[in-house]
């Protein structure tokens, strides 16, 4: 290592990260990063080309019996603010901005059904705030009971900060963070209750809420998931595909996007939802479950398959087989499969 380092600092190269498999040099005076693998071979992998550099670091390499340039690889190195813009010192960040834009393109959508079903207007003015609350909150504990039930349950301060968008320092002082903790199974739990509530309250059938929410929500997803990546969070494992996201307010290495999977897994979801009520038999089914299961069951089934290519979110998850969401969609695939099945199984034999 002291030869590499030596030879590092002659081609003014700065080491960044090193690990068993990989060294990774960043060149200090035009930004360009080199990823290295250490083997009896070595590689480089260049994010700019710099001949100049290149026959430098070959020339100086010559503890390695042999060296071959690799064909330029086209990541997306991603480094975007999280504040939109400030008011009076106020920050308005994508992740807020996208979730209002989830949350309203929701409220449109699921109004213009009620009123294709001809379901009074004042029936739908208190759905919005019952949503709006129960994904909130649902989101927000969800995550808290989840992810991190060691520090939210440990003091009054920590569960205070569960419920309100500031942490304590350990100044005494108070921080406005934000809701930076949601967890999307916890948002669907929070809208079940909150639909089920509203059902009663306003004479609505319960079924037919949840299927207006079934044809909205994977938009909503999909502006969530948008915000994520935005933040640079729920990042995904190591790889060397070309469409690599490099997020560089994580560290240098290239990683799998799965924010933006998700992000067009759920646009696509939405538009055959679409699709199918308006282009089939099964608009008539509408009230009966079908589109609440449609939902659940395709984007948790996705989201377990797409926890493999997910970076571990908290260390608990390290010993075990399954992460935390791959358990926690599992019952929820199977609750959406029941109501598919049950629609699809009473429209073949015209019990509808």
């Amino acid at each position: 290592m002291l030869l590499r380092t030596i030879e590092i600092v002659r081609v003014n190269l700065k080491l960044v990260y090193v690990s068993d498999t990989w060294f990774i040099l960043r060149q200090k005076t035009i930004n360009s990063v080199y990823i290295c693998r250490k083997s009896p071979y070595f590689f480089i992998l260049c994010r700019k080309k710099n001949d100049f550099l290149l026959s430098q670091l070959l020339y100086f390499s010559n503890f390695a019996r042999k060296i071959d340039c690799m064909s330029i690889f086209n990541y997306i190195y991603w480094h975007p603010s999280v504040e939109l813009f400030s008011i009076l010192g106020y920050s308005v960040r994508w992740y807020g901005v996208l979730w209002v834009i989830g949350l309203v393109g929701a409220y449109l959508i699921v109004k213009q059904l009620y009123v294709v079903n001809k379901i009074d207007e004042e029936k739908f003015d208190p759905l919005f705030f019952y949503a709006f609350i129960g994904v909130l909150l649902g989101a927000r504990i969800g995550h808290c009971l989840f992810y991190e039930p060691d520090y939210y349950l440990c003091s009054l301060k920590h569960l205070v900060e569960m419920f309100v968008p500031i942490r304590f320092t350990p100044d005494g002082a108070i921080r406005y963070i934000g809701y930076a903790g949601l967890a999307s199974h916890g948002g669907v739990i929070g809208l079940l209750v909150s639909f089920w509530l509203y059902s009663i309250r306003n004479g609505v059938s319960f079924l037919f809420v949840l299927d207006c929410a079934g044809v909205a929500a994977p938009f909503t997803s999909m502006s969530i998931r948008l915000g994520n990546l935005m933040n640079s969070e729920i990042i995904g494992r190591q790889t060397d595909v070309q469409w690599a996201f490099v997020f560089e307010n994580i560290d240098m290495f290239p990683r799998h996007p799965a924010q933006l999977y998700e992000t067009l897994f759920y646009m696509l979801i939405f538009l055959l939802g679409i699709i199918i009520y308006r282009n089939t038999r099964l608009r008539y089914s509408f009230g009966t479950g079908f589109y609440f299961g449609y939902c659940i069951s395709t984007i948790f089934v996705f989201r377990f398959f797409v926890e493999f290519v997910k970076e571990i979110q908290v260390d608990f998850e390290n010993d075990m087989l399954l992460d935390m969401g791959q358990l926690l969609s599992i019952p929820l695939v199977i609750v959406g499969a029941y109501y598919v099945c049950k629609t699809v199984y009473k429209n073949l034999h015209g019990n509808l």
